[in-house]
């Protein structure tokens, strides 16, 4: 039986050992879905997603994570990428859903403002804050941003650095959409930073403009697979009531 949300939060934890038992791959894929659902800023999608099951790409990465036991003993591997660079054919894509959701004829005002202002966001808003050349230009974005920040709110992240830091945060929320939902069935997950990214690029054939947000080991937890007890800090000290 299928957990609930908070019953799969609980059950989440980073498994270093796997049992040399298969998972479904169809099942990791669906999973994959749920992780596709995940929100994103600007709806951009700036992810993509790499289900590895193939053994001797699974051995490869392996090596490239340094032989660790949550890699090298994983039955499939995932990997988170952010794809920056397809911010354009992204929204792109988002002006083409929009002409679909708003083609039927008499429109009402509110849907006529509405197509206009989402148009003019991805037309208009996401170049502005996505060109850029070399840095240079997200610095004079930065700087111009700042000052007129002095009299009203604006949008500050407007870096080349602004813009990573944005495609990671929305590939880590897939990411955990996906570990939630791997949980919910029962198939543990272990979320790795520790890699030779240069040589996972490599491996995967991946374009320069792609960087690795995190590799996922997946299977079912072996009873040595957890390393020990859960630690939190206290949840007083991070919560917040304002």
């Amino acid at each position: 039986m299928e957990k609930t949300v908070t019953e799969a939060i609980a059950y989440r934890r980073s498994t270093r050992v796997y049992k040399d038992q298969p998972i479904d791959t169809e099942k990791v894929k669906q999973c994959l879905y749920n992780a596709s659902l995940a929100p994103t800023s600007s709806n951009l999608q700036l992810w993509e997603f790499y289900h590895i099951t193939d053994d001797t790409i699974l051995k490869k990465m392996a090596y490239a994570c340094f032989g660790q036991n949550a890699a090298k003993t994983a039955q499939q591997l995932v990997v988170i990428v952010t794809r920056k660079d397809l911010w354009r054919q992204r929204a792109k894509a988002n002006i083409e859903f929009l002409k679909r959701v708003y083609s039927k004829p008499n429109l009402t005002e509110r849907e006529e403002k509405r197509k206009k202002m989402a148009t003019n966001y991805y037309s208009k808003l996401i170049p502005t804050v996505y060109i850029d050349f070399l840095g240079i230009l997200g610095y004079i974005k930065y700087f111009i941003f700042q000052i007129v920040g002095l009299f009203k709110p604006i949008y500050r992240q407007a870096r080349e650095s602004d813009m990573r830091i944005v495609a990671h945060k929305s590939a880590g929320l897939a990411a955990e959409n996906f570990m939630i939902s791997m949980a919910a069935i029962g198939y543990d997950t272990c979320p790795m930073e520790g890699s030779d990214t240069l040589r996972v690029k490599q491996i995967l054939n991946l374009p320069r403009g792609a960087e690795i947000n995190m590799i996922i080991g997946c299977g079912i937890r072996d009873d040595k697979g957890i390393y020990g007890p859960r630690f939190r800090i206290p949840f007083e000290e991070v919560y917040f009531k304002i």
